[in-house]
């Protein structure tokens, strides 16, 4: 065999191995960022949904997008809407407290106009 041959041959194989080396390296990484547990998991309501989307690839980005919030993300956001809802309601008797307050001072209109 041609040493020139065997060269190319061995440069090649090299070359296949890195490649697949890569992927794997690539596969482990989205496996343990737990991206290929979210595709499969989407695709498989996809799969189940009775009546298919028109437009496959928006359900994909608007299940992923729901799928893709972290516990943290969520509780942080679910105790920021906690929060904004006692300081709304305070707001709001606030607001009732300071109408009844200003009709000591003004009359109430008499033709049932809106507040």
């Amino acid at each position: 065999m041609c040493p020139l041959w065997s060269w190319h041959v061995f440069s090649s194989q090299d070359t296949v191995q890195a490649s697949e080396s890569k992927r794997e390296q690539f596969r482990r990484y989205l496996e343990k960022a737990g991206v290929l547990d979210s595709l499969t998991n989407v695709l498989v309501a996809l799969y189940e949904e009775p009546d298919k989307p028109n437009n496959a690839l928006d359900f994909l980005k608007h299940h992923l997008g729901v799928a893709g919030a972290e516990p943290g993300d969520t509780e942080a956001l679910r105790l920021e809407l906690t929060e904004l809802q006692q300081k709304w309601d305070l707001l709001m008797e606030e607001n009732k407290d300071l109408r009844n307050r200003l009709l000591q001072y003004e009359p109430a209109p008499e033709d049932g106009a809106a507040e």
